[in-house]
């Protein structure tokens, strides 16, 4: 008898385990960091972004005037920004360092001056 209540006992305690294990890998799984990027002649706000390496990514763009672009080359990002839309880029950074975004859809004589930075951190 005493057998057998250690063996439901195990049984319960593995089936216990394996739930806390994939409610915390589901947890972590979902969480991601949301930003919000607004474009308008010729800057983009915030001009710095700061991310951590390995953590999920979501943009969301939004233009206040026109139609912008954003061009981060070497996080292989890019998406156009159109007025009155939410444009979202989802990305994981997978290298720490910082990185240069720009607008790339001409917009006036500052076109050139619409840039940022995106800083991976470790």
């Amino acid at each position: 008898m005493r057998l057998k209540r250690r063996a439901v006992f195990a049984v319960r305690l593995a089936a216990i385990v394996l739930v806390v294990i994939f409610i915390g890998s589901f947890s972590v799984a979902q969480e991601k960091q949301v930003i919000k990027v607004t474009a308008k002649k010729f800057e983009y706000s915030p001009s710095t972004i700061t991310v951590k390496k390995g953590v999920p990514v979501v943009l969301e763009f939004t233009s206040l005037d026109r139609l912008h672009g954003f061009d981060c080359p070497g996080l292989g990002i890019r998406s156009d920004i159109n007025p009155g839309k939410t444009n979202t880029v989802e990305f994981t950074p997978q290298k720490a360092g910082t990185f240069e975004f720009h607008c790339d859809n001409f917009c006036g004589t500052g076109h050139d001056k619409m840039r940022g930075t995106i800083v991976v951190t470790e």
